[in-house]
């Protein structure tokens, strides 16, 4: 599994902490920035993240922002990108179960780190539970 990665300078902190968790599980990453805290503006790495994904260089895709709004925002101004803002575990493997996010943002100011790592983990291992839900991913690739 490939996993593209991308956060302005308030999640850079996380994204790091959380690729090298992903490392850990195996899992190979594409970090497309920022490389550092200088401050940057996250639409154009929220957008780079969706792009990566749905040109097929990875399988999911990672964004992290101050909050995660803003970047999860222009992350599905991407067609065919389903970014999920997760803040609790429930919300993560939901965002997989009901919703098949192939993009999940974390706040990384708003966040606690263990908490980053138990979502992450928790979405990666989640299945996309299909029937009712299907209809309605698939409307929302048709938008």
């Amino acid at each position: 599994m490939k996993i593209v990665i991308s956060s302005d300078h308030a999640g850079y902190k996380m994204k790091q902490t959380v690729a090298e968790h992903l490392r850990g599980r195996g899992i190979e990453i594409l970090d497309i920035g920022t490389d550092s805290e200088e401050s940057v503006d996250y639409p154009i790495y929220g957008k780079a993240c969706g792009e990566a994904l749905i040109d097929g260089k990875a399988d999911l895709g990672m964004v992290f922002c101050g909050t995660g709004i803003g970047i999860s925002i222009a992350a599905n101004k991407v067609k065919g990108v389903r970014c999920a803002l997760v803040t609790s575990v429930e919300m993560a493997q939901q965002a997989k179960q009901h919703n098949n996010a192939n993009i999940l943002a974390i706040g990384g100011r708003t966040t606690d780190p263990e908490l980053a790592i138990r979502m992450t983990d928790t979405w990666l291992d989640a299945e996309f539970e299909g029937g009712r839900h299907a209809r309605r991913v698939g409307l929302l690739d048709e938008m």
